[in-house]
């Protein structure tokens, strides 16, 4: 034990004794430490950490697959939800929810907030009770109750100060009067939702067929029942809920699409997709720490070879080299738990910044935090990141053949090529690694290029503002009316000093919310017992197209007048009149419909393709009808009451434009909230969200471990050339020319450029083919991106080579060969 005080204390010393190489090596460590401890503390809070309910690994989400029909993943029905509820034998409790938003009548305008609806037996299985009040019952989830709604913490703050007298009052939501029942914890979340209000889904049990797969599903599974168990159980309950709620999907054709359950953590369902990318730049940043730690090992050689004397003498005074291999590898651990004190604070900026920023691809940003377990990793790594570059020059220096080289004082060039293999072995390993990295970020930048080429389905959309209005009942009831007010608005808005063109849509393009079904073609009947193709459905008014800058390749667009008589037409996507027709203009005059017992619609227009799912995804096909239909789903009118209103203007992002907007909307009816203002152009860089963040951190990654490359390769030859001082001056006064010298050393960086590029080029043809699931219009083996990246680094390394060959050749052979 004393011996170890001891090393430690010369550990300490000699430190202390080289501030150039500790500041050096720390700095170096530093990056590469606090680059893993950031994504580290990444994963922890989104893919590690448990969700914050009562025994999350017992929450379950509800989900089916159809592959017969192409879907992987199928929400739940009031169907199964009221069976699975009542039948099953594996689920404590079940529950059905939907996000959206409401109206919120306020003092001046009405406001627009974030709402949950869920079933009675949501909040329960959550294991969620109230701060105040009381949670929903049975009762209250019905819909002949009165109507009930619960506030989140932060809203009962915000709109009612806090006051407890708030429980048993009412708000008006969505144009209805809604007694307040409960406030909600303050730390409540909900998945990925943060909402203001939380209302009672209010299913109707007697209305309820087979379909209408619309809702989430999640349950809370019994003690001891695992997923498997579980989707034995529902497969056992689906048959069940095809008898019990008959009217919809029949039995045989969901056997026909290979209807089954999908049950799987809920934890999935809050965190999305991101799980693959986090991992991969866990990865990413690892390698960046390896480029470190090979920067700091060469650093570690040089210093170690400037202790030749040292170590010598302690060997001759009898110190063993386990005792020399325990002091270098104390005084590299001391660096690397010393790097890794400040890659930490590097970490806690790099975190606050992340959560500053709010990625939109990034759930869960309220979890990320640098905690004791993220502590922990980061001190693990350091120490890690210690002995990685500590254990060469230990084991390299404690020899008994390099010590009786070291008594024999070496002269300058005999040992010296002995002396540069290690060395130039972990240069080339930096640039291996670098080449990884810059392939990994090159194939991004490709992938980016890419989705920015794709037609979404809209022209310049920096010039167009969309906003959302929901129309209640209770402030316009008749379905007629609803279209004209939305007219109205439409032609107050149009009336604006710089507005080219307006158009409303249920859903705008890469807007994130949907509607779907199957859709019968005339000329193509489905077999038997099966079901048609899934198309999405949007409902739209005159002026959409032409405002978003889509296309009508044949044919005419839905008019105002087409929602005002209730005409049977719809109007469809490239790519559905190709599917059937082979080209545009032969789809004019067909027809389709959406259930066998659903009147025919005529195809009187075709419109461009448009990628709603996001740019990496396949055009979705789309049909389009007016906003008021007859007979659709069930009889009578069908009309949306909550519209996207798309408006194309020069003036859109200028002062002022966004007021005449809301002050035209309020001069039709004052109490209609304005909901979700934004650019087209801020919803499609949102749909970027997930390859921006990749990108933006893989650059990063990628320039911190080039410039780590280029300075190991500046350092290496820079102490070859020093090495060499006296072999260079003997070459010189033998007649040897400037120009000679040069390229000797530039010949010494570019051979370990090419091992390095070369090691590297085999390393990414491997490793990128884990990130293609990432990537979108490029090869993981793009010959372009290969081409590009080994070429700049070799121009970086040798750029790198050029300044100790440029004073290689300005030795000077009198003087080198004096100091000698």
């Amino acid at each position: 034990m004393h011996s170890i005080g001891y090393d430690a204390n010369a550990a300490f010393r000699a430190i202390r004794r080289a501030p150039a190489f500790t500041a050096t090596a720390v700095f170096t460590l530093a990056l590469g430490i606090g680059a893993n401890s950031v994504i580290f503390s990444v994963i922890n809070g989104v893919l590690l950490k448990p969700l914050p309910f009562e025994n999350p690994h017992e929450l379950v989400g509800i989900w089916h697959t159809a592959p017969g029909l192409g879907f992987d993943e199928i929400n739940q029905s009031p169907a199964t939800y009221f069976t699975y509820r009542e039948e099953s034998r594996v689920f404590d409790e079940v529950g059905n929810w939907d996000d959206g938003q409401v109206s919120v009548i306020g003092k001046e305008h009405p406001e627009q907030v974030d709402a949950l609806y869920v079933t009675d037996g949501t909040l329960p299985a959550l294991r969620i009770n109230p701060f105040r009040g009381r949670a929903f019952t049975a009762q209250d989830d019905t819909p002949s109750s009165p109507r009930t709604v619960m506030l989140s913490h932060g809203y009962w703050q915000s709109r009612w100060g806090g006051d407890p007298a708030a429980i048993g009052g009412t708000v008006i939501v969505d144009g209805r009067a809604h007694e307040i029942i409960g406030i909600l914890p303050a730390d409540f979340r909900f998945l990925r939702f943060d909402p203001a209000l939380v209302l009672p889904l209010r299913l109707d049990r007697s209305q309820t067929i087979m379909g209408n797969f619309s809702y989430q599903g999640l349950a809370r599974l019994k003690p001891g029942i695992d997923l498997e168990t579980a989707n034995r159980d529902v497969s056992r309950m689906i048959p069940l809920a095809a008898e019990k709620f008959p009217g919809g999907i029949s039995l045989e054709k969901m056997l026909e699409a290979g209807f089954a359950p999908q049950i799987r953590p809920l934890r999935q369902d809050a965190i999305g997709n991101i799980g693959s990318v986090l991992w991969i730049l866990l990865g990413t940043v690892g390698l960046v720490l390896l480029v470190a730690c090979a920067n700091v090992a060469n650093l570690f050689l040089v210093r170690a070879e400037g202790r030749q004397r040292e170590l010598a003498v302690r060997s001759a005074l009898g110190a063993r080299p386990a005792r020399i291999v325990r002091s270098f590898l104390l005084e590299s651990v001391i660096l690397g738990v010393v790097g890794g004190a400040v890659g930490l604070m590097i970490a806690f900026g790099g975190i606050r910044l992340l959560v500053a920023l709010r990625p939109q691809s990034l759930p869960r940003l309220e979890d990320i935090a640098v905690n004791p377990l993220v502590m922990a990793f980061t001190l693990a790594i350091s120490v890690a990141a210690g002995l990685a570059f500590g254990v060469l020059p230990a084991i390299k220096f404690a020899s008994p053949k390099l010590q009786s080289s070291l008594k024999e004082g070496g002269r300058g060039g005999g040992h010296g090529r002995e002396r540069h293999r290690t060395r130039n072995l972990l240069v080339a390993s930096q640039i291996a690694l670098a080449l990884v990295l810059l392939v990994a970020s090159g194939l991004m930048i490709r992938s980016f290029q890419a989705l920015r080429k794709v037609e979404p389905g809209f022209q310049r959309p920096e010039e167009v503002l969309t906003l959302r209005i929901p129309i209640p009942s209770a402030e316009v009831s008749g379905p007629e009316e609803v279209v004209l007010t939305y007219r109205s608005i439409a032609e107050r808005i149009g009336q604006i000093p710089g507005v080219e063109s307006v158009g409303l849509t249920s859903s705008v393009t890469l807007g994130g919310q949907d509607s779907s079904d199957a859709v019968y073609v005339e000329d193509f009947p489905s077999p038997e017992n099966t079901l048609p193709p899934v198309r999405r459905f949007k409902w739209v008014s005159e002026g959409y197209f032409g405002t978003m800058g889509n296309p009508v390749l044949a044919g005419r667009t839905i008019t105002w007048e087409d929602a005002q008589n209730r005409a049977r037409v719809v109007v469809v996507t490239e790519n559905l009149a190709r599917e059937y027709w082979g080209e545009p203009a032969a789809a004019l005059g067909k027809r389709i419909r959406p259930s066998l017992g659903d009147e025919w619609r005529e195809i009187v227009g075709v419109v461009g393709n448009i990628h709603d799912d996001g740019l990496d995804q396949k055009a979705v096909t789309t049909i389009y009808w007016p906003m008021l239909v007859e007979n659709l789903w069930f009889e009578g009118l069908f009309v949306r009451r909550s519209m996207v209103f798309a408006i194309r203007s020069p003036r859109v992002g200028t002062a002022g434009f966004v007021n005449e907007v809301r002050s035209s909307i309020w001069s039709v009816n004052p109490n209609l909230a304005i909901a979700n203002v934004r650019t087209l152009q801020s919803i499609f860089e949102s749909s970027l969200a997930r390859t921006t963040f990749t990108l933006i951190m893989l650059g990063v990654a990628a320039c911190v471990a080039l410039i780590l490359g280029s300075v190991g390769i500046y350092a290496v030859i820079s102490y070859a050339v020093s090495q060499r001082t006296r072999e260079i001056g003997v070459r010189m006064a033998l007649g040897a020319r400037r120009t000679d010298v040069s390229r000797m050393v530039l010949r010494n960086g570019l051979a370990l450029t090419l091992v390095g590029v070369a090691v590297g080029v085999v390393a990414a043809s491997a490793l990128t083919r884990l990130m293609s699931t990432l990537l979108f219009g490029v090869s993981p083996v793009d010959p372009m991106t290969f081409g590009v990246v080994s070429g700049v680094l070799a121009i970086v390394a040798l750029t790198a080579s050029y300044l100790p060959a440029r004073r290689a050749a300005g030795v000077d052979p009198i003087e080198s060969l004096r100091c000698e």
